[in-house]
């Protein structure tokens, strides 16, 4: 088979943070615009190059919902290529196969299904608290709450717990989709309103998790509700996070345990991220940020149908210093939509505005 036309989008895949979030979000943009995609130097930037287990089984994904057609999806491939079809809403089954985040396929297929022409159910098999990708807490708790701010009616739900190495989650997503993504600002936190520090623990002493939520509250100088969870699951693990509820959003940090590592230096990490984010001022950390330009770009770039007229098209947030991450998202929309997205610097606080392309300019 060979994938390529004039209609095809070329990415260097090494560009900027050069992971695999380059991947994800041009096969989900791929999808929503139906540009076809070629991608090279797949994760040239990381240690170990190529395609992992995770990204695979997120590309195959989206090719799946969209019934379209790839060339490279295979371990290691340093080169893929993509032309989607339509988007179909129903009900698919992915299994990453190992403890690869089952969160980031979920990220991978949620943007094209959010405007779908149906509702989709989505269940996924993998990692669902691994370390430096969001956990199923994070996605719970803090993006689709602003997601369902844009209209869709998205709800989550965590079967099994899922830890590296085994593996073994399991997790269950009901989409109800809108015409198109609908805007809004958000540029204050807002009064708190509520803390939970919460330990999560499968396999391991009671002791560990209780270390870990007494050693954040204290230095924190929180008064914060204590979670302590003992969960079934395919192997031991240990999750940390710390949450915080205010007015307008909740933001959520986290650390995952693992061996050799003492519990109170998985709490150090998630005090640190806390400090950061208070010192920031910012109510979007440095992690949802990454997350959330890609559906506020949809929202200004995208028109929908003419059921999404008299919605807001665009928004605006505001964050700490950007991330790169969040740099390379910015680059990677720009190739795929038109939009006019705007990037203020002020006093450590970063403001992004996405608005719709001026109509008088072709």
């Amino acid at each position: 088979m060979s994938v390529n036309s004039d209609n095809e989008i070329t990415i260097k895949g090494s560009y900027g943070e050069g992971g695999g979030q380059i991947v994800r979000s041009s096969m989900a943009l791929s999808a929503i615009t139906g540009r076809d995609i070629h991608i090279y130097r797949v994760r040239a930037g990381r240690s170990k190059p190529g395609l992992k287990r995770q990204h695979l089984t997120a590309v195959r994904a989206v090719a799946e919902i969209c019934d379209g057609e790839l060339e490279g999806d295979q371990l290691q491939s340093a080169e893929l290529r993509f032309r989607p079809g339509s988007v179909t809403p129903g009900e698919y089954r992915f299994s990453v196969g190992s403890a690869g985040s089952a969160m980031l396929v979920l990220q991978t297929v949620l943007p094209p299904l959010l405007t779908s022409g149906g509702p989709s159910t989505i269940h996924v098999e993998g990692g669902t608290h691994n370390d430096w990708v969001p956990s199923f807490d994070f996605i719970n708790r803090v993006y689709l709450p602003l997601i369902r701010r844009m209209g869709p009616d998205v709800t989550a739900t965590l079967n099994d717990y899922g830890f590296y190495p085994a593996g073994g989650g399991r997790v269950t997503v009901q989409i109800n989709p809108v015409p198109a993504l609908s805007g809004f600002d958000l540029t204050e936190s807002g009064r708190v309103q509520g803390q939970v520090v919460r330990a999560v623990s499968s396999g391991l002493p009671a002791h560990v998790g209780e270390r870990e939520t007494q050693r954040v509250v204290r230095r924190l100088n929180w008064r914060a509700e204590e979670e302590n969870l003992s969960v079934p699951s395919a192997g031991p693990g240990n999750f940390l996070c710390a949450e915080i509820r205010c007015q307008h959003i909740t933001e959520l940090f986290s650390a995952v345990g693992r061996k050799g590592v003492r519990a109170e230096k998985v709490a150090d990490s998630v005090i640190r991220q806390v400090k950061t984010w208070k010192k920031s001022g910012a109510p979007v950390g440095e992690y949802l940020a990454d997350q959330l330009i890609l559906p506020f770009a949809l929202s200004a770039a995208m028109h929908g149908s003419a059921e999404a007229r008299g919605i807001r098209r665009g928004g605006s947030f505001v964050t700490g210093p950007l991330s790169e991450h969040a740099k390379t998202q910015i680059w990677l929309l720009h190739r795929f939509l038109k939009l006019r997205m705007e990037v203020n610097e002020h006093d450590g606080r970063v403001t992004l505005t996405f608005e719709p392309p001026d109509p008088s300019i072709d």
